[in-house]
């Protein structure tokens, strides 16, 4: 059975771990040519792993939540291949979880800049590679917390995801540009190397936090977080030549939950 991304240039964002790291690996083994991209030099390290495997890796470290940290990725993996036939875009999350009224303004800022702004930029800066070859691929990493509890900022920004996956894709769809999303739902992965929130939790934050588990768990029908897998697979499918005919779809990837 062919590979699906044999020599394809692909951009993964968010790369060093969770679901960015799973969706590299598993690419990778399906011939992928990578350029994988975080903030954090944990991005070396799994680059690293990855050659010794055979892979044809580029790690890049920028701040994507900046037009320039976008701009310049996007410039390099164009210089080192050529071409880019898939941007992934996987940066975002939550940062607090607390009722909407606790809210500080610049906690509200943080949570855009976030979650909306790296796919933004990322999504605009290889645009013009991908009008210049005449197709692509752009697939972007939502989540069903548009519709949840204690994250009112983050589901404002992930809103927003999928409008500019939408707008996009009836923009570009004559130009051979496919752009889709994912909508993950809970998803167990190992703890985060470095967290989002690093503030002290208190037993009201704690309670918080838990009425989001209590809810992710309960809206999803199958009453589960999902696994790296369960989430990097439907994403490398909208990426790969058998999602040829899908565009501007927001896939939710949430056990039944719709966000």
């Amino acid at each position: 059975m062919k590979a699906r991304f044999t020599d394809k240039v692909m951009v993964i964002t968010g790369a060093a771990q969770g679901i960015g790291k799973r969706v590299a690996e598993l690419a990778g083994a399906e011939g992928g040519r990578l350029v994988l991209v975080d903030i954090a030099d944990y991005v070396q390290n799994v680059a690293a792993e990855l050659r010794e495997q055979g892979v044809e890796v580029l790690a890049l470290q920028a701040d994507l939540e900046t037009w320039e940290g976008a701009e310049s990725i996007m410039a390099a993996a164009h210089k080192q291949y050529g071409r880019i036939d898939v941007l992934i875009n996987n940066v975002g999350g939550t940062i607090w979880a607390q009722p909407f009224e606790h809210y500080q303004p610049e906690q509200i800022q943080k949570e855009i800049q976030r979650s909306l702004f790296p796919t933004m930029w990322c999504c605009r800066a290889v645009l013009p590679y991908m009008l210049e070859q005449k197709g692509g691929a752009i697939v972007n990493v939502s989540s069903v917390a548009t519709r949840g509890l204690m994250r009112v900022p983050y589901g404002a920004a992930k809103s927003g995801v999928n409008g500019l996956t939408v707008n996009m894709a009836f923009e570009y769809a004559e130009h051979g540009i496919r752009i889709n999303a994912t909508a993950p739902g809970g998803t167990e992965a190992p703890p985060r190397l470095t967290p989002r929130n690093t503030e002290e939790q208190g037993e009201r934050e704690q309670q918080w936090y838990q009425t989001l588990i209590d809810q992710t768990n309960n809206s999803s029908f199958m009453r589960r977080y999902g696994t790296l897998d369960e989430q990097a697979e439907p994403i490398l499918f909208l990426a790969s030549d058998a999602a040829n005919y899908i565009t501007g779809t927001i896939l939710p990837v949430a056990g039944g939950d719709q966000g």
